[in-house]
């Protein structure tokens, strides 16, 4: 069971509110049987129950909550009023107690009678849905505020709040929508983000993406000084791929210093990536990973190699697939390096990095082994060049290519002098 704290109980006890009468739907009230109850004559306990009580109070005053239990246990009231009351005032110390069990017992039996004045009755009834939400009795907790705007007419943007929680908690996504709407049509002077954020949890849950942006955009809005706002707006393009927007968005947050989380720096790099910008991708995460913003992983420096070589910074590519290389000697990651450094003409390097892959165990022989005798052929080592591109000849993948090859190779030999 989730335990509240002293000050939820004791808030749970003190704000006990009603709140603004609307239009919007919910469970039907008889305004005139509301208007009589208000109207009814308002009851008081009986002189002895009453001095018990008093006496209770003054107890709980001095702190001795558990002697100003002990003592309403042991009235015997024969009155329906005051039984009820007695047990309310019951129900309110076993919750500050935190025993919210028994505190909701006494005020199930406080409200059976349906005898406490109006506003006593409703607060009651009201109390008793935030204890069951409290203790994750979501059904009986939705029960019980709907029985509170049934008795007393009004409705209030928390309550309906929490029952918009309370089905989300019963995974009842469906049903979180319109009592989020109706919390937030009740609260429009002072927005409050946790009803738009029930409605964004519940539409990613039913994969309504769209409707997910939607809300966050109103949220960015509303709430335009809040980094998270536009940092999490940003990443939700990512679902309905407007890359666009996204990359927008996220570079908004990014010049504003918004970004508080490793992640969103990707983000903003994949955004660049998808739109065509690979060079930006490589500069955002190469900055951030220099400035400790992300984690020096394999993982993030391949990513720098792969948007520089999406750009065609070759050197650079190369450079950064080498450090991601050296992480776990990953024979791929040294081939790529070897391979670039071939296209940027920097044959002996090149050379230094495909026998690495060779020597690390790499599944692509043939490849690397044509992209060495390329290497060799263009420092005129024939002889190196050619025994690679026999090599290669032996992988499948490679032996035409390799076999045309290792003839043009033997006739530059030739034409050089230079027997093989």
């Amino acid at each position: 069971m989730k335990q509240m704290s002293k000050a939820t109980a004791l808030a749970l006890m003190m704000s006990l509110a009603g709140g603004a009468l609307s239009t919007a739907a919910f469970a039907a009230p008889d305004p005139a049987k509301i208007e009589e109850r208000k109207n009814a004559k308002t009851k008081v306990m009986g002189e002895r129950v009453g001095k018990k009580v008093i006496k209770a109070f003054d107890l709980y005053n001095e702190d001795k909550v558990d002697e100003a239990i002990a003592l309403l246990l042991e009235i015997d009231a024969s009155d329906e009023f005051d039984r009820a009351t007695v047990n309310r005032y019951l129900g309110n110390l076993y919750a500050q107690k935190e025993e919210y069990q028994t505190a909701i017992k006494y005020i199930r039996q406080a409200i059976a009678p349906d005898v406490l004045n109006f506003k006593d009755q409703g607060d009651l009834i009201k109390l008793l849905g935030d204890l069951l939400i409290g203790t994750e009795q979501y059904e009986g907790a939705k029960k019980s505020y709907y029985d509170w705007m049934d008795f007393t007419g009004e409705q209030d943007a928390k309550v309906y709040g929490r029952i918009a929680q309370a089905n989300y908690e019963l995974k009842k996504y469906r049903d979180v929508i319109e009592p989020a709407d109706q919390a937030i049509a009740l609260n429009k002077e002072e927005p409050n983000k946790s009803f738009y954020m029930l409605k964004i949890g519940s539409y990613f849950e039913l994969k309504q993406f769209k409707n997910a942006v939607k809300v966050a955009e109103e949220l960015v809005k509303l709430f335009p000084e809040d980094p998270k706002m536009w940092t999490q707006l940003g990443s939700f393009y990512m679902q309905t791929e407007d890359y666009k927007k996204g990359q927008t968005v996220m570079e908004v947050a990014y010049q504003n210093g918004y970004f508080e989380k490793e992640n969103h720096y990707k983000i903003l790099s994949s955004y660049y990536s998808l739109n065509e910008i690979p060079y930006k991708a490589a500069k955002v995460m190469e900055k951030s990973v220099k400035e400790e913003k992300v984690k020096r992983t394999k993982q993030n420096v391949t990513a720098i190699a792969s948007y520089y070589h999406q750009a065609k910074h070759i050197n650079d590519a190369a450079k950064y697939y080498e450090e991601a290389a050296k992480f776990d000697d990953d024979a791929e990651l040294f081939r790529k390096a070897g391979s670039l450094l071939l296209q940027d003409q920097q044959y002996s390097a090149a050379v230094v990095r495909l026998n690495k892959a060779l020597e690390l165990g790499s599944d692509k022989k043939g490849t690397i082994y044509s992209d060495l005798a390329e290497a060799y052929l263009y420092q005129e080592k024939y002889k190196q060049a050619y025994t690679a591109i026999v090599k290669a000849q032996e992988d499948p993948r490679t032996r035409k290519f390799a076999r045309s090859w290792a003839s043009f190779i033997k006739e530059k030999a030739q034409r050089k002098g230079i027997s093989l």
